[in-house]
């Protein structure tokens, strides 16, 4: 019996859990090497967790628990995490129709390489996320594979993104973070916006280290350190929680009051895993932007919509399962939010789609069909094979 039955469903965040040789058939021996080393004491594993992890995920002890622990599991014990065969039984068991697959270490390891001076090991290592992400869905139409495109290097992003695309990419993803020399909306990134729009395929913003986007002395408090769900690497903590929503509002302020949604009007963007309770209050203060500077800022004349239309329009964004949903999707409208189950990451919980169920009681049915189904669908475009 699935997770999920009785609804038309789209998972709209889910990750590969890389084992330490993830990229041996996909890059040079420079980037293996600096891949396994980031596994080395920042996991809160033991260093022989990883031995023999695939043959014990084939046994006959793991395989027949494999229904009644689907969501129990998390991270590397979960089914499919890092194999692809698996994968797909986990999707037959979590009964989604298809399921947007992001890396997870790579995430972090890009971003910090995004904002560092090794250019050409930050593009080295995003071809090697793609390739591993899109093999890694090849065999299962219903896994839809998104692939990295830094920014750093206008020309060299644009490359990169031309053959994501080439090579079956479903989605973009690009950091919520300006690059250190131009901004995420800079006009030399038109190619991006107009080949992903051509090919119906969104761009997405995820979260990677949740506490870049805090001042380093944030927990210098004279107390113990807060641990985080995973042990250590993403450092995911209430106080990242809250400071969260400042990235996706600053690249979707800069693409929408710099007129990129405007001049691609069939684009879509996706904000996944970075919450949801800041969306409404985010329209309002857009709209109040656009009234108070739109006499004197020549770029806010040219645009045709109200800036909180062109959310309504073109951005969908993921919940987190311990947010009040329904009440978001009151405030800020019933287009823009999707559900996602953050497989198999632990912060998606144990049963994501109750606690979304419960707090969307009393909206319509039709936008529950969107927040399930149509709102996905939407963002995917041609991507949704």
């Amino acid at each position: 019996m699935p997770y999920i039955e009785n609804r038309i469903v789209h998972d709209a965040d889910a990750h590969t859990m890389e084992l330490p040789n993830w990229f041996d058939d996909y890059a040079d021996k420079n980037i293996q090497k600096a891949f396994r080393e980031r596994f080395s004491g920042n996991k809160g594993l033991a260093q022989t967790y990883f031995e023999n992890i695939d043959e014990n995920h084939q046994t006959s002890a793991y395989q027949e628990k494999n229904e009644e622990e689907l969501m129990i599991r998390k991270n590397y014990d979960a089914l499919g995490s890092f194999n692809s065969k698996d994968r797909s039984e986990a999707l037959d068991l979590l009964g989604v129709q298809s399921q947007l697959v992001f890396p997870t270490s790579p995430n972090v390891w890009l971003e910090s390489l995004e904002h560092g001076d090794d250019i050409d090991m930050l593009y080295s290592v995003a071809e090697a996320t793609n390739r591993a992400q899109i093999d890694f869905c090849s065999d299962d139409k219903r896994l839809l594979p998104v692939t990295y495109i830094p920014l750093a290097n206008i020309d060299r992003s644009i490359e990169i993104a031309k053959l994501a695309i080439q090579s079956g990419s479903s989605a973009l993803l690009i950091p919520w973070a300006c690059p250190k020399n131009h901004s995420t909306s800079h006009i030399g990134f038109e190619p991006i916006w107009s080949m992903a729009e051509e090919s119906g395929i969104p761009i997405l913003f995820h979260v990677g280290s949740a506490d870049f986007v805090l001042p380093k002395a944030h927990s210098l408090n004279g107390m113990p350190k807060v641990k985080d769900f995973h042990g250590g690497e993403e450092n995911f903590r209430s106080i990242s929680y809250m400071a969260i929503s400042s990235g996706p509002m600053q690249a979707l302020s800069l693409l929408i009051l710099d007129g990129v949604l405007e001049r691609h009007p069939h684009l879509k963007f996706g904000v996944i895993e970075l919450g949801s309770v800041w969306v409404p209050g985010f329209m309002k203060q857009l709209d109040s932007a656009f009234e108070a500077f739109s006499r004197h800022e020549e770029r806010l004349q040219g645009l045709s919509l109200k800036p909180s239309e062109y959310i309504n329009r073109q951005v969908r964004v993921t919940p987190y399962p311990t947010e009040p949903t329904g009440w978001v999707i009151k405030e800020a409208g019933s287009d823009i939010f999707m559900f996602s189950s953050d497989y198999p990451h632990v912060e998606g919980g144990r049963n994501p789609l109750a606690r979304f169920e419960k707090s969307i009681e009393g909206i319509s049915h039709e936008a529950q069909d969107k927040f399930f189904r149509l709102n996905f669908e939407s963002l995917m475009g041609s991507g949704l094979k």
